[in-house]
């Protein structure tokens, strides 16, 4: 891989060189680089791009990197990786796109990821003009757990990024994602959530910065066909011209479905700048600091 490449890496997948464990490193719409591992394999899709991921039942203490790199301009692609996580499982997913355009066609990647989780699963981060536009679906079978980070933070010019969620019995979904937009880059994130089993749960939770003229939408859809409980909160610091959007709805199909949505848009607090501002910051940095605080 060349430099472009290997410093994209390590900004969206922390990767200063060959990961341990099981990897597929995906350049410019070529497989660069796959590892598997007795309890995870990772296969090549035959009808369409993208990869089968396969963790056996009972896999603890694994990783699994699936890092997309883009530095060729003009390059648009769509991506189809499934997960299928057997029973009993507690593993890591890290799955990055990282997008260098230096010419005048714009480069896009769409990754599309669906996830099939058995029984009592552990957790997963998921974290180009530059478009990136990633799906996630997400089925969650009797009692498995699942949970999900996703960060944007400048860099990319539009993306719309949708995630659907089946939740069955005793199931658990938790997603928490950062977003930072800055000129005039748009951000669309669009949540659907169905509480399909008994004692269900769902915790869907975004931290989003709006700089100059960017643009903002936060979507979330809470659907309780059954006793559970559903929590979506939205909060967002807007700066400048920018312009922020929540909007929320919560759907209850059973007398024991308990759903809350939370949103709060607003400026930094100007007591908030005049405290780091006698402490030696300047406006800017202390800016810079809150907003740092605030999607840490």
């Amino acid at each position: 891989m060349d430099a472009i490449q290997q410093e994209l890496l390590e900004q969206v997948a922390g990767l200063h060189e060959v990961p341990e464990g099981a990897y597929n490193i995906r350049a410019n719409g070529e497989m660069a680089g796959r590892n598997t591992t007795a309890n995870i394999d990772i296969i090549t899709k035959e009808d369409c791009p993208g990869i089968d991921i396969r963790i056996k039942p009972g896999t603890k203490s694994e990783s699994v990197h699936i890092p997309v790199v883009l530095s060729q301009s003009g390059l648009q692609e769509s991506v189809y990786n499934d997960f299928f996580v057997g029973e009993d499982c507690d593993i890591t997913i890290i799955a990055g796109c990282g997008i260098h355009n230096g010419g005048s066609a714009a480069s896009a990647h769409s990754g599309i990821h669906r996830f099939f989780v058995d029984k009592n699963y552990g957790s997963g981060d998921g974290s180009g003009e530059r478009i990136m536009n990633p799906t996630t679906e997400i089925h969650l079978a009797q009692g498995a757990f699942l949970e999900m980070e996703t960060v944007q933070i400048k860099g990319i010019d539009s993306t719309a990024r949708t995630t659907t969620a089946e939740v069955a019995e005793g199931a658990g979904l938790v997603i928490k994602e950062k977003i930072m937009t800055l000129g005039k880059q748009y951000a669309e994130t669009d949540f659907t959530v169905n509480m399909a089993g008994a004692d269900s749960s769902v915790d869907l939770i975004s931290r989003s910065v709006a700089k100059d003229r960017s643009r903002q939408i936060f979507r979330s859809r809470i659907v309780g066909n059954a006793s559970c409980h559903g929590h979506s909160e939205c909060d967002a610091i807007i700066m400048d011209e920018a312009s922020v959007s929540a909007i929320p709805e919560l759907t209850a199909n059973n007398i024991d479905a308990n759903l809350i949505h939370e949103a709060a848009i607003g400026k930094i607090a100007g007591e908030q700048l005049i405290k780091l501002m006698t402490l030696g910051l300047t406006e800017k940095e202390a800016e810079e600091q809150i907003v740092k605080g605030f999607l840490k």
